[in-house]
């Protein structure tokens, strides 16, 4: 059986313009919730995407509805597929990498297993997913869904959401929260250039943190 919904509302290209700014390690420092899981890694190093969240459910050995989504997807969409727990086929490649190159995308996450990674290399398309395979899907149209909110890498994802990623991981926001998110932030990067500068000149991060005074007073506590 096949669902197919609309394609959700886009996220604000200005709200993109500044989540794309921001690591998602940053944001670990002061949130804890909306990241995949870290086994979902960056075919392509030091890249970072943003864009709005476009979902696939496509189960198993089945890889139908993936090529289907990249007919509809937009100029800054973010294709998010959940593979339903399959791990032995690989549910993206060379060509479709290169139809989502021509379609604009902003990045894709499989929740599985990819191939042809030099073609996607080549082609610039940011993709996370668990690593190489050589066993592909298949085109069996045996089901799936479009623009259902699924699970993919542990987290919840709803047609529209924000995503953000980088190589150092993968997090899902609701638009709404990008304002926050980006203003918590984008200081604290700012701030690491301070920090290395002090260290530069001598300093020690355990000064510089305040690590050193607290446990100061925590020992004279003890």
């Amino acid at each position: 059986m096949f669902t197919i919904n609309p394609m959700p509302p886009q996220v604000d290209p200005i709200m993109i313009a500044d989540l794309v700014q921001v690591e998602p390690a940053t944001v670990g420092h002061f949130r804890s919730h909306g990241f995949m899981n870290p086994e979902l890694r960056a075919v392509i190093p030091d890249r970072r995407a943003a864009g709005t969240a476009v979902t696939v459910r496509s189960p198993g050995y089945d890889g139908f509805l993936v090529t289907h989504s990249l007919g509809l997807v937009r100029p800054g969409d973010f294709l998010v597929v959940s593979r339903c727990g399959d791990r032995n086929h690989a549910g993206l490649g060379g060509v479709l990498a290169y139809a989502a190159k021509q379609a604009g995308v902003a990045g894709i996450i499989v929740d599985g297993y990819a191939c042809d990674f030099g073609e996607i290399r080549a082609y610039g398309v940011p993709v996370w997913c668990l690593g190489p395979a050589a066993n592909v899907h298949k085109s069996m149209a045996t089901g799936g869904t479009v623009n259902e909110t699924i699970s993919c890498g542990g987290v919840l994802v709803r047609p529209g959401d924000a995503i953000v990623a980088d190589e150092s991981g993968i997090l899902v926001l609701d638009p709404s929260e990008i304002p926050d998110i980006v203003a918590k932030a984008l200081p604290a990067q700012k701030n690491e250039i301070t920090v290395r500068a002090r260290l530069d000149a001598g300093e020690k991060i355990s000064e510089i943190s305040g690590t050193q005074k607290r446990l100061d007073d925590i020992m004279a506590r003890q």
